[in-house]
């Protein structure tokens, strides 16, 4: 089991809402381990979902398929870590799937439930230009798959949920440093509505960042996932006298003639941990029957634009 299983073994133990039955893993030292924690454990995958009315896979990306389908083809309510798989080809066949069998299917991009994001739900988000910038020190887990699936998906997931509209045009560029594959990428996406994101992503870092900027028509929004923390810049009217709904007003402008204010805001963030509220939001899914917050087809929009940025990246002459 590794990292990350250990933590949604953690987490999915402290859900109130569900019966946990147990775990399964491929290998006979970790099962004998959390066994040894008091854990229910399986002899095999058909063991736990025979006893499951919904599972979490959290494996390597390329046994995503294989067992998502397995699960999905038994009726089970399915939960699965980024990226959703290794093709979309796979992806479509699982989102398919998962609709004729009437079951839930939720994918795990965690910065959906990042609490610097929730502190936005009652903005009315346009956004015309946004940057966004995930840079991580270099660790070797993860390195069998370029930057794109291993980081850049979490903002690509971000930004499509953001803008909602479709990707018309995709510019990139990135280079291996360390790995075998690309480990540093920079892409530019424009959409049809004419908002344009320009994305960064990088795991060779002196320093983590992990930053998204939304410019919008009179607001500028910063988020960032690692602070957990929000900031709002916005131009108000005269007639729109921000009085005590604002916690500063850093001055005012003439436009024309007319003034405006300039205000600045950092609304109130929840300490959350956005792992449980994930795993939760996917229970809450299945008792209400209603579509997660992260849908298999979200999952599936972002793979089918980190493959086009990757499809992009071997297209550029700074590929050697």
């Amino acid at each position: 089991m590794g990292h990350l299983g250990k933590h949604h073994l953690r987490l999915l133990r402290e859900v109130s809402e569900i019966e946990f039955v147990g775990c399964y893993d491929t290998d006979p030292e970790v099962r004998n381990r959390e066994s040894a924690n008091d854990i229910p454990v399986f002899d095999t995958f058909d063991d736990l979902l025979d006893a499951s009315d919904a599972v979490d896979i959290v494996v390597p990306t390329d046994a995503h398929f294989s067992l998502g389908k397995q699960a999905l083809s038994a009726g089970k309510h399915l939960f699965i870590e980024k990226p959703i798989t290794e093709t979309v080809d796979q992806a479509r066949e699982l989102v398919q799937l998962a609709r004729e069998k009437y079951r839930v299917f939720q994918v795990g991009h965690i910065e959906r439930f990042n609490p610097a994001i929730a502190s936005l739900k009652d903005m009315n988000l346009e956004p015309r230009f946004i940057e966004s910038h995930r840079l991580a020190q270099f660790q070797q887990r993860g390195t069998e798959v370029a930057v794109i699936l291993d980081l850049m998906i979490h903002d690509i997931d971000i930004i499509l949920s953001l803008v909602q509209s479709p990707v018309r045009d995709v510019q990139a560029s990135g280079v291996p440093v360390i790995t075998g594959s690309v480990d540093i990428v920079n892409a530019r996406l424009t959409f049809e509505n004419g908002c344009v994101a320009n994305i960064t992503a990088s795991r060779i870092s002196q320093k983590p960042m992990r930053k998204v900027r939304i410019f919008q028509q009179a607001a500028y929004v910063s988020i960032d996932f690692l602070q957990g923390t929000t900031e709002i810049y916005r131009l108000l009217d005269a007639s729109e006298n921000p009085g005590s709904n604002v916690p500063v007003v850093l001055g005012e402008m003439a436009f024309g003639g007319q003034k405006k204010y300039i205000v600045y805001d950092q609304p109130p963030v929840p300490e959350t941990n956005a792992l449980k509220d994930e795993l939760r939001s996917f229970v809450h899914s299945i008792q209400t029957g209603t579509q997660p917050l992260v849908s298999g087809e979200d999952g599936l929009h972002a793979l089918e634009v980190a493959f086009r940025i990757q499809e992009k990246v071997k297209q550029s002459s700074v590929i050697p």
